[in-house]
């Protein structure tokens, strides 16, 4: 029984530490994100090309990382309903 609740609490404690952690790093990536944009609308010698280019590389990073965030997310479900069984 008491297993069980320390599980519990670890599991809740790796959640919050990675709900922080990973808040942390969007917060990165979307200044990043911003910070390309302003220089691809100040620079001339970017061609349309290469715009798309980047666009499309912020778009797949976008993907990834909800993806990433989802497929954790359910692992902590899945981890904390293993514990509510016992």
């Amino acid at each position: 029984m008491e297993t069980g609740k320390i599980g519990k609490q670890m599991i809740t404690f790796q959640k919050a530490l990675f709900e922080n952690s990973f808040n942390a790093m969007n917060m990165v990536q979307d200044q990043t994100e911003k910070m390309i944009n302003n220089f691809l609308t100040q620079l001339p010698w970017v061609t349309e090309d290469g715009k798309k280019t980047i666009e499309s590389s912020i778009e797949f990073y976008r993907k990834a990382r909800t993806d990433f965030k989802k497929a954790v997310d359910d692992g902590f479900t899945k981890m904390e309903e293993l514990f509510v069984q016992k």
